[in-house]
């Protein structure tokens, strides 16, 4: 079994994502553009900045959101759930991966947090 680590783009002390035994685990996403600063505004600007992040992330692994097998989801505020499914529901609309969600305080202050779990079907 081989492990490839990809390291985090802003220098913290954890891997962005890891693929591993025909699997890529992918750390959870906050809301930042391109420049690593966090995004701001209502729950669905914060989503769409998750879930494009997530997508460039499984773009360059030659994957997409149809190999996305599980999803957490942490919401600061279990009120914003509807806004962020229907955000949420146009990038995974083909095919449902498993998911939870929980309410959570977190890091910097944003309402949303997305970890992925991704079928490499090059590796398995």
């Amino acid at each position: 079994m081989s492990i490839e680590r990809f390291e985090s783009p802003l220098g913290l002390p954890f891997s962005r994502m890891v693929r591993a035994n025909g699997f890529v685990f992918f750390s959870g996403q906050i809301p930042m553009d391109e420049q690593g600063q966090v995004v701001r505004g209502e729950i669905r600007t914060q989503t769409h900045a998750v879930m494009s992040r997530i997508g460039e992330s499984l773009a360059e692994l030659g994957l997409s959101y149809a190999d996305v097998v599980k999803a957490t989801v942490w919401l600061s505020d279990l009120q914003l759930f509807a806004d962020f499914n229907e955000v949420y529901a146009s990038y995974v609309k083909g095919g449902l991966p498993a998911r939870s969600t929980v309410e959570a305080k977190l890091a910097l202050g944003v309402d949303l947090e997305v970890e992925i779990i991704a079928v490499d079907r090059k590796e398995a």
